[in-house]
């Protein structure tokens, strides 16, 4: 009798030490959302390397009793790298070292479509305002128009560190669902006839104009806002070592390894900011609400400057390549060749889309550095 009293003692010991008994509704949820977000990137190829470490890292930290973010968590040291602004920068120069300008710097007039995704920013900012939030948490929710995740979290650790996991998630997750939300509203906004328009080719843009570029900007926007240094600087560095052409093993290393690395530590650890307890509340999901309104705004807004430059050109622009001013590189320029091919299956836009694109990268770059200049301490 003993020994079935010690027996039963001890599985009933083990069972509470189980996470199934430290199960709740709240838990199962988040589980469940991350299995969607699974599923969004294995079958549906949404942005894979950004969803699927997002979505693990969800799944990992609503499982109970693991302690992967509580202190001395192997996640929780992780963290460490978004928490002091780390990963951010070096997410940045892996991003300029891949990137071309090329396609900006050929038709400068993409850096008017690249500000105007930045609306949704401050349009973002304004509503998070009047909703009730202090200015650096209106800026850091703002940020989210930008569908830029390392200046999101850049932007938040400085003026609202204590808002950094659904911001961060929020960022993340709607850059990864590019594909779902931008269709919709470029079709809305614009005609069969605009999205069929095609467009001349890009002049060739010479090696000395792809040096000094990076340079040049470096320079401007740091002199004109030291606080955006680190994005800016690490950006701009990124994109030297690729274009001076003296240092191809620095730009493979940024580009490819160093960048991966980045992005899964970054990503895995930004989902394991998606507790139960943290996202399953009002405030959280006016957040993601509001963030969302960001991004749609800044989609519109260069989509409607664009149908502006399409009507001063005499219709020599399609319209389609504002959607792409917002700095989801280079997920929102695929999105607009997309469109314009069901349009037009003979239409090429890429090129003509990563202009745009990478204005609106340096653009949410140096909005982050007016609202750090405007709210930091």
């Amino acid at each position: 009798m003993d020994f079935l009293n010690m027996l039963l003692e001890t599985m009933q010991g083990f069972l509470s030490s189980t996470g199934f008994m430290a199960l709740d509704y709240k838990s199962l949820i988040m589980i469940a959302v991350a299995l969607i977000f699974m599923y969004l990137a294995i079958k549906k190829e949404y942005e894979p390397m950004l969803l699927l470490p997002i979505s693990f890292g969800m799944l990992l930290v609503n499982l109970p009793l693991n302690g992967l973010m509580e202190e001395g968590g192997l996640l929780q040291y992780l963290y460490l790298g978004n928490k002091l602004g780390i990963f951010p920068p070096l997410i940045f120069m892996g991003v300029g070292a891949m990137t071309d300008f090329g396609p900006l710097i050929a038709n400068p007039r993409s850096i008017i479509l690249g500000a105007a995704a930045q609306f949704g920013i401050f349009f973002s900012f304004l509503g998070a305002l009047l909703l009730g939030y202090s200015p650096q948490e209106a800026s850091a929710i703002g940020i989210i128009g930008g569908a830029d995740g390392p200046t999101a979290i850049f932007l938040t650790t400085k003026l609202a560190p204590h808002l950094l996991g659904p911001i961060a998630v929020a960022a993340y997750s709607y850059m990864s669902l590019v594909p779902i939300i931008q269709p919709p509203i470029m079709k809305f906004l614009t005609t069969e006839e605009e999205r069929k328009i095609k467009m001349d080719q890009l002049r060739p843009v010479s090696k000395d104009e792809k040096i000094l570029f990076p340079i040049i900007v470096t320079i401007l926007v740091v002199l004109l806002l030291p606080s955006s240094a680190p994005l800016i600087g690490m950006l701009m560095f990124g994109n030297l070592i690729r274009e001076s052409g003296v240092t191809d093993k620095l730009a493979q290393t940024a580009s490819n390894a160093l960048l991966f690395i980045i992005t899964i530590f970054l990503g895995i650890t930004v989902g394991a900011t998606a507790t139960a307890e943290a996202f399953l509340n009002a405030k959280t999901l006016g957040i993601l609400a509001l963030g969302l309104v960001a991004f749609s705004i800044g989609t519109a807004t260069g989509v409607l400057f664009g149908k502006v430059m399409c009507k001063l050109s005499g219709g020599k622009v399609n319209p389609l390549i504002g959607a792409a001013g917002v700095s989801a590189v280079p997920m929102a320029a695929r999105v607009v060749q997309k469109v314009g091919r069901e349009a037009n299956p003979t239409n090429f836009l890429l090129m003509h889309a990563m202009g745009p694109n990478v204005a609106g990268v340096i653009g949410s770059a140096i909005a982050a550095g007016v609202l750090l200049t405007m709210y930091g301490k």
